[in-house]
């Protein structure tokens, strides 16, 4: 599988300053296939070490941090004569060991020559209280599902992603961009499924493994959040399609159980948010640089990380996809949303909020902040569309750009640009 990742991983590894780096993400998403793909392409060798249910190797930083007795154990737990410059050291589920993520301050100080690289979650990180986080000593990178356009490359689709980044012979091609897009919104981009996918084409087959993943994902919260948090983030984590199935998409903490309030259930967020199955987009009161100052901490809307994911627990049926543009348009829309902002995660650099006119008289779907800019961006599943709250926002703020994502062809208007849902990581 071919992931954009790896061009980043690339430019750690030429950087100058080059520090250890942390890849996070949740589970499954593909961390240690890319670490170890990416030593094997870059690096004369790799030295993989593992911290999950491994005391043995945990022990080693039981002690103080010297260097050279740690870069000797590792060379002898995972068999690899290391050298400095063409080996890779990974240390894989580093949350595990709390100390070994402390020991990256001193790879950095004391062993820089060294190429490491972690993997974890924010998750097991916040488990550990007291935990010393090597700031400023470390580089950190995100990992996500699989987007759109790395789902193309998955399924043989190189030439088609070429014509889309290029914008040559699109309205051509419009059709198979549609067709992929539908079944990338039941598929998604985990890989373990993008791969059942791409061997099958059985979409049975790539509902089993998603139910699956998901029975992972609620088994772990039995392993890793407390008991007396374990029931509420439960019955978050199963509202959350359903609240995104409403016309108004701001999370309702009333709806997961009668009479609950945000402090009843913020903690809960929190773990899934930190687990990364969970993003959250904030409203902000006012359109304003910077958007993150004007955040509301008690409104939000809630989106599952990946929309195949959402796509299961939303018990959303095969046959949408041969219905037409059925399965853009189900559940209100709500996964055509979910579809954007998974890309816009993904897919740039932007941090998503979310807008709302006095008196809830029309809501812009998201914000972003482009310079000193912020831009509008309204979301439409279907081909005609009417831009009405993207309009009133645009009168009554005058933006510099406002964007409608929908699945009309590209258009430039002189106060809006359409962006085909296929194309969302033009924005950047």
């Amino acid at each position: 599988m071919k992931r954009f990742a790896m061009r980043d991983l690339l430019a750690w590894k030429e950087r100058k300053g080059r520090k250890p780096l942390i890849l996070w993400g949740a589970r499954q998403v593909g961390k240690t296939w890319l670490m170890k793909e990416f030593g094997r392409a870059c690096y004369r060798q790799t030295a993989y070490i593992s911290f999950f249910q491994n005391r043995r190797i945990s022990a080693v930083f039981d002690g103080d941090f010297n260097m050279e007795r740690i870069l000797t154990s590792l060379s002898i737990e995972s068999g690899v004569r290391i050298t400095p410059g063409d080996t890779l050291i990974i240390l894989d589920e580093i949350q595990s060991c709390p100390a070994a993520l402390e020991s990256l301050k001193y790879f950095a100080e004391d062993a820089s020559e060294y190429h490491v690289i972690a993997a974890g979650s924010l998750l097991g990180v916040a488990m550990h209280a007291g935990t010393s986080f090597p700031v400023g000593k470390v580089d950190e990178m995100n990992l996500y599902p699989m987007s759109y356009r790395e789902f193309l490359c998955a399924i043989g689709e190189e030439a088609l992603l070429e014509v889309l980044e290029q914008k040559k012979y699109i309205s051509d091609f419009r059709d198979r961009l549609i067709a992929d897009l539908r079944t990338y919104y039941y598929v998604g981009g985990m890989p373990e499924v993008v791969q059942e996918f791409v061997q099958s084409r059985d979409f049975t087959q790539v509902r089993s493994r998603q139910m699956a993943l998901i029975r992972q994902y609620e088994e772990d919260f039995s392993k890793h959040i407390p008991a007396a948090q374990l029931a509420k983030t439960r019955l978050v984590w199963n509202a959350i399609p359903v609240q995104l199935a409403k016309e108004n998409r701001k999370f309702f903490f009333g709806q997961v159980k009668p009479g609950a309030r945000q402090k009843d259930l913020e903690d809960a967020i929190q773990w899934l948010t930190d687990y990364g199955l969970v993003y959250k987009v904030n409203k902000v009161s006012k359109p304003a640089v910077p958007l993150k100052s004007y955040a509301e901490m008690n409104a939000y809307k809630l989106f599952i990380f990946d929309c195949g994911i959402a796509a299961a627990m939303s018990e959303l049926d095969a046959s949408a996809l041969l219905e037409g543009n059925r399965v853009f348009t189900e559940f209100k829309g709500a996964l055509t949303e979910e579809y954007v902002l998974t890309q816009l995660i993904s897919d740039t650099d932007y941090r998503p909020y979310y807008y709302s006119g006095e008196k809830s008289t029309y809501e812009m779907d998201f914000l972003i902040q482009k310079g000193a800019d912020v831009v509008p961006i309204e979301v439409k599943s279907e081909v005609n569309v009417k831009s009405k709250s993207l309009r009133a926002y645009y009168d009554k703020f005058q933006p510099v750009m406002s964007y409608r994502i929908s699945m009309a062809d590209y258009e430039a208007q002189d106060w809006m640009t359409n962006i085909p849902l296929y194309a969302i990581h033009d924005l950047l």
